[in-house]
């Protein structure tokens, strides 16, 4: 008979949880600095969304923030005793939630793009990128929830 404790034993701390939510708020901004601006060149360019314009070290503190959170959340959640190791069903959270950030960073670059005409881009993003992007944050989401509730597997 298993000890009464390893039945109840969850296998996500708050850390854990937070790590995962740090990771996934860390990609879309990478992402977005990793395909930089998509403009075409040209001087009366067609904005579908502008983006907001920060100065320079806005943008460079957004980056290293991200790179830093990433860098933290990667290290506690793949540690030897990390959540990704202890219960690989967490995998299935942090998989969706990254997809989702990386249809995210590169949404928004390929909406605010500057185009000379339509940007067919953008549309794409509204009519195929949003639903995908939201349903798989949805099953991110609700596999946590269940994740959170279910005790540790004992096998």
């Amino acid at each position: 008979m298993p000890h009464p404790t390893a039945r109840t034993a969850r296998t996500a701390r708050p850390a854990d949880v937070l790590a995962v939510a740090a990771l996934a708020a860390a990609v879309p901004v990478l992402t977005w600095y990793a395909v930089g601006d998509l403009s075409v060149q040209g001087t009366d360019l067609d904005h579908a969304y502008r983006a907001p314009e920060l100065p320079a070290w806005a943008d460079a503190g957004l980056v290293a923030a991200a790179l830093l959170a990433a860098g933290l959340a990667a290290a506690r959640l793949l540690r030897p005793a990390g959540l990704l190791r202890r219960d690989r069903r967490w995998w299935g959270v942090l998989l969706p939630a990254a997809a989702t950030g990386l249809l995210a960073g590169w949404g928004v670059r390929v909406a605010t793009a500057g185009v000379i005409g339509a940007n067919i881009g953008a549309g794409l993003v509204l009519l195929v990128g949003v639903p995908l992007g939201g349903a798989l944050l949805l099953w991110a989401v609700g596999r946590a929830g269940v994740l959170l509730r279910r005790p540790a597997s004992t096998t």
